[in-house]
């Protein structure tokens, strides 16, 4: 099933960063598209509230302009590619079984970023090794391979100054958080321009876990 949205997200802290190729990239005929997996309502709030605090301490605007999300997949298109990259999307979602997230204390991307852990990266591997057929396609369409996470997290504050990005991450070294939700859907973006807040594309269902449909 797919759901049609027309609200805009800041996702931009994706860690999935073609660097200065991005730049040139941009102001062709491509859009940027980004994948992602968004914990459930209470789950959601407590990352919220965890980004509040990091912004109460250090005051880094990132840290709350950032809506709480997981990256799996980003990559250039062209727009008329997209009916395509949908259906063979929605056809790996409809064999995606619902998976466990659990998020399990914090780590730190240098040079700037803050961010909780994911225990179990296997979903996420497995979707990437799926969404491979996209890459082929996109990739023939002389746009650049998609770029794929390598280490799925949720970031609590990213773009932060060295000294404060050493100091936040001695800090959160000592900190805990143990949360889980389950991952039903997950949500396709795309953007024109770099600095453009994302603007959502289609939710894609998962199909229910076993385990789900013997309760």
């Amino acid at each position: 099933m797919l759901k049609l949205l027309s609200e805009k997200f800041n996702f931009m802290n994706a860690n999935l960063s073609y660097g200065p190729l991005m730049r040139e990239i941009y102001g062709h005929d491509l859009y940027e598209y980004l994948l992602v997996a968004r914990p459930d309502t209470v789950v959601n709030e407590k990352v919220i509230a965890e980004q509040q605090i990091f912004y109460d301490d250090y005051k880094q605007k990132a840290a709350v302009e950032i809506k709480p999300h997981i990256n799996i997949a980003s990559f250039f298109a062209k727009e008329e590619m997209e009916e395509t990259f949908l259906r063979w999307m929605q056809r790996i979602c409809n064999k995606q079984e619902s998976f466990i997230v659990t998020l399990n204390n914090y780590g730190g991307f240098p040079p700037d970023t803050i961010y909780l852990r994911i225990q179990n990266e296997t979903p996420f591997r497995q979707l990437a090794k799926e969404l491979n057929v996209i890459n082929a396609y996109v990739s023939s369409g002389s746009c650049t391979p998609m770029l794929f996470t390598h280490r799925p997290h949720v970031s609590i504050a990213g773009k932060l100054p060295g000294e404060v990005f050493s100091k936040a991450l001695t800090q959160y070294a000592h900190k805990s958080f143990h949360e889980s939700f389950l991952v039903k859907e997950l949500l396709l973006m795309k953007r024109k321009r770099e600095y453009d807040n994302c603007k959502p594309v289609i939710v894609f269902a998962l199909k229910p876990a076993e385990n789900q449909l013997a309760h």
